[in-house]
């Protein structure tokens, strides 16, 4: 089919339930990629407002574009966890060609936005929350997909960070400061594997609303 330049390979893209990760992760499947549908609750999607289940978006991918999807749940700040979610894709769709870390968010540990969302009087609790989910899954995420890659000597690896990495904000601080942490430990991934064929780059969007 005229356009389908990944024909056959695949991927996994997490936080793939809504948003960029969906289009990412359509993307993906429009080039012919089977693709792992990664995200942290199968009702996701609804609690968004941007479908049902994790399920039903990946079959709806899946039906799109007549490629193969398999709907993973996992969460990423838990290094057994990001583990399992890469067997499990591998298991079901083959060797991982393509990983896309698009999982992250300035979400406080009790869900929603911190408040305060500043440098100074953001509590511990979000502070970690917010690390954890986007500098700490970042690493995991890059860790297991490398000793997957590494062994086959070819793979490409894309984290997702954002524009706030690059400038000193007054508000969402420690997102912005967590996503300019993964933005460095991508250009140490990228140094490191550089030698086995394996590509790692960052996307820093902007306002994606």
């Amino acid at each position: 089919m005229t356009g389908r330049l990944l024909e056959g390979q695949v991927a996994l893209v997490t936080g793939a339930g809504r948003g960029l990760g969906r289009a990412l992760a359509g993307r993906l499947a429009a080039l012919g990629c089977a693709v792992g549908v990664h995200g942290r609750r199968e009702t996701g999607p609804a609690e968004y407002g941007e479908g049902t289940t994790l399920t039903a978006t990946a079959a709806e991918i899946a039906e799109t574009h007549g490629v193969r999807t398999l709907p993973v749940l996992g969460d990423l700040t838990d290094g057994t966890a990001v583990e399992g979610v890469l067997a499990r894709v591998v298991d079901a769709l083959g060797a991982l060609d393509i990983v896309v870390h698009n999982a992250g968010g300035d979400i406080a540990a009790a869900g929603g936005k911190p408040d305060p969302n500043d440098a100074v009087y953001v509590k511990e609790v979000d502070i970690r929350a917010v690390l954890d989910r986007n500098l700490l899954s970042t690493i995991l995420v890059g860790r297991a997909a490398a000793q997957a890659m590494i062994p086959r000597g070819r793979g490409r690896i894309l984290m997702v960070s954002s524009t706030a990495a690059f400038i000193g904000r007054e508000h969402a601080s420690i997102y912005a400061t967590a996503k300019a942490g993964a933005v460095h430990y991508t250009r140490c991934l990228a140094t490191e594997l550089r030698r086995y064929n394996i590509t790692v780059n960052s996307l820093a969007p902007g306002d994606t609303r």
